[in-house]
């Protein structure tokens, strides 16, 4: 049970890891713009908000990983 468990949790801080990235990646290229759209700019705050949120899932799963383990 442990292992499937633990298998899980890795593939789940795999994929937010993942998300985490893009919504980088995406915040990157708004803000290397010199001028953003009303529609990119609400766009950065839903993207930073996904980013953090993204970012607080992680450190979740990784602080209830040695209890899995």
């Amino acid at each position: 049970m442990d292992e499937v468990q633990g298998a899980a949790l890795s593939a789940e801080l795999g994929r937010l890891h993942e998300e985490h990235q893009q919504y980088a990646q995406r915040l990157e290229e708004l803000l290397s713009k010199p001028y953003l759209s009303v529609e990119e700019q609400l766009e950065e705050v839903r993207l930073k908000k996904l980013k953090l949120h993204a970012k607080d899932l992680i450190y979740s799963l990784e602080r209830r990983a040695p209890a899995v383990a």
